[in-house]
């Protein structure tokens, strides 16, 4: 997104987003959520489960939806609330495509409803609807400075 933000507008789309779903992304999603099934990470036992491989767990795609939607806004965008439902799995070697369009806004609130699909190979991997908030303000730039240390 750069340091712009983007104003939504009802009926607008938001870009493709293409993820690329590799074993790392899986196994790394699960452990920074703290998602130790192992179905997430041991592809012997989730085929012993009946999964031909590894899957991707709802935590990380719930941040990957999130990403999608703040990666479009901005950095003043913040996320409200996200409602999400799975579908097809993801597995490894497949690629994930988020769309989504602008449901709803409300300028006098500064909200918006986001209407987000994540699909792969097989179908919708995740359906969804993200409210977040946006304000008038873009971020320019931060400017952080360090005063000198005085020398005794």
């Amino acid at each position: 997104m750069g340091t712009e933000a983007t104003r939504p507008a009802v009926g607008a789309a938001l870009p493709p987003l293409e993820i690329p779903i590799t074993r790392t992304l899986i196994v790394a999603g699960a452990i920074a959520s703290r998602d130790y099934q192992d179905v997430h990470h041991d592809a012997e036992l989730a085929r012993l489960k009946g999964s031909p491989d590894i899957f991707m767990n709802i935590l990380t795609t719930n941040g990957l939806v999130g990403r999608y939607v703040t990666d479009h806004f901005g950095p003043p965008a913040v996320l409200r609330s996200v409602v999400i439902r799975l579908g097809a799995p993801n597995y490894p070697g497949d690629t994930m495509v988020f769309t989504g369009r602008v449901e709803a806004v409300d300028d006098e609130a500064e909200i918006a409803t986001v209407r987000v699909v994540g699909a792969n190979s097989i179908g919708n991997h995740v359906t969804g609807t993200v409210t977040v908030a946006f304000t008038g303000r873009t971020v320019d730039r931060v400017t952080v400075t360090i005063p000198d240390e005085e020398t005794s």
